[in-house]
């Protein structure tokens, strides 16, 4: 297994530089460190500066979760080293260890050759495990597995002060428990351990369905979804009248050894995920408009089968078929985009229906529009996932509209009782988010005893007051 690299006694590298989330908005300029070790990373990391500093993994939050306007960001991507227990040949999960910045990419090439996934999975490899904590990440499995944070065992947390302390559900699980979801506001991980699931194959036995509506598709989550690992649904929301919400639901579980060989795979554990292709440095803008959009959504939906069963599938094709466009987020023009996502609690349907309905009524330019089921939520107080149903789409930033039409669907929700996810916000107004997240002082009575002056900061938590 690969080990953590040795550690220099030279400092971080640091250069000013202007930073953005994927969607490409609200640039900001900052001092940007990159640590290439924990040491250097512990040295990188206190500051008197006002404006204070904050972690930063992939830069895959859509937003400003991982920029500072003016302070200090500390590049984790170089801190990857990581390594794998010894474990019961028959025990059902594996305790991996891996700091900050290990991404689910380099860990996927390097467990799944040995039969073990990770505990949950995005819509991308591009995270890591410091970024899966502060995000409290959740992928297709959360009605069966929970979010990323469920599975830590434990991790080191650097406080503002300089103090690392080992935290866990068991050991000060009022600051864990802040730190899942916490978008890195109650101090920067060093390193965490979490336990990996072992898995059949690499490959998956995928049934797909496609749904002539909304109600369609709910149907069959709510009915179904119990008797997979993994479940979600692609929705036109382009589509309106009697296909409103129409939908391509995929849902399935790993393959055994016997079934991927049988499949006409040549190894079970087989891996490889690259980059088929990259989008063009420049992109015009205007390129995914209203036609566009529209054309790629029916021949999405026209492709799909009607009803398929047991289709084996490879993980990067499951779990991450946008991956394999590097730097798709061009695609979006100079002008970027706005991922919104967010979960309503169970006996909400009519809200859920509703805002689909204003979504297609508005002709909402958008091709990348999911649907899943969440389980109950993890004890986190700013973590996202609780009970209920999830939508996020991408929009082009510059759709005429956009954003009274989401501040008007954000108070929906919240009347709703439900929330926008905070790693995906960019644009949430901040008298919501007492509402949305209702153990918010929980939260921060917390952040004030590790954090009492505010060392640890962002863009995201200077704009809507955290």
């Amino acid at each position: 297994m690969p080990s953590t690299p040795p550690e220099p006694n030279a400092p971080a590298h640091r250069h000013p530089a202007e930073l953005t989330g994927w969607g490409r908005t609200a640039p900001s300029a900052a001092d940007l460190r990159r640590p290439t070790s924990t040491t250097e990373l512990r040295r990188a990391l206190p500051t008197t500066d006002r404006r204070g500093l904050i972690a930063r993994g992939l830069g895959r939050s859509y937003g400003d979760a991982a920029q500072n306007a003016g302070g200090r960001v500390v590049d984790t991507v170089d801190v990857d080293g990581f390594w794998v227990h010894d474990a019961d040949p028959d025990a059902d999960r594996v305790l991996v260890t891996a700091e900050a910045g290990t991404s689910i990419d380099r860990l996927l090439h390097a467990l799944v050759p040995q039969g073990l996934f990770v505990p949950v999975t995005p819509g991308t490899r591009y995270v890591t495990v410091g970024g899966a904590i502060a995000a409290d990440i959740h992928g297709k499995n959360h009605h069966h597995s929970g979010s990323w944070c469920d599975h830590v065992v434990s991790m080191r947390l650097q406080l503002p002060d300089g103090e690392v302390v080992e935290i866990g559900p068991d050991r000060d699980p009022e600051l864990f428990w802040a730190t899942a979801g916490g978008m890195g506001l109650t101090g920067v991980i060093v390193d965490a351990t979490f336990a990996c699931p072992r898995i059949g194959s690499s490959q998956l036995l995928v049934d797909t369905d496609r749904a002539p509506d909304l109600d369609a598709v709910m149907g069959l989550m709510a009915t179904g979804d119990h008797a997979y690992d993994y479940s979600v649904a692609w929705i036109d929301l382009m589509a309106s009248g009697r296909s409103l919400g129409r939908s391509v639901l995929t849902r399935g579980r790993f393959a055994t050894a016997d079934e991927a060989t049988e499949g006409g795979a040549s190894w079970p554990f087989d891996y490889r995920a690259g980059v088929l292709a990259s989008a063009p440095p420049v992109v015009p803008s205007g390129l995914l408009n209203r036609l566009s959009v529209k054309a790629f959504n029916e021949l999405w939906f026209r492709k799909a089968p009607v009803r398929r069963r047991d289709e084996l599938q490879s993980i990067p094709a499951f779990f991450h078929p946008l991956d394999m466009v590097g730097g798709w987020n061009r695609l979006y023009g100079p002008a970027g985009f706005v991922q919104w996502q967010f979960v309503i609690p169970p006996g909400t349907d009519d809200v859920l229906r509703r805002i689909v309905g204003d979504l297609s009524a508005a002709r909402c330019t958008s091709f990348l529009a999911v649907l899943k089921r969440f389980g109950p939520g993890d004890p986190g107080p700013l973590s996202f996932p609780t009970e209920g149903w999830t939508l996020a789409l991408d929009i082009p930033a510059g759709v005429p509209g956009l954003g009274p039409l989401l501040d008007r669907l954000d108070r929906e929700v919240a009347a709703a009782g439900g929330r926008i996810y905070l790693a995906k916000d960019a644009r949430m107004a901040p008298d919501l988010l007492d509402t949305m997240y209702p153990r918010l002082d929980e939260w921060r009575a917390v952040r004030d005893r590790v954090d009492p002056d505010r060392r640890l900061q962002s863009d995201l938590s200077r704009r809507l007051g955290l």
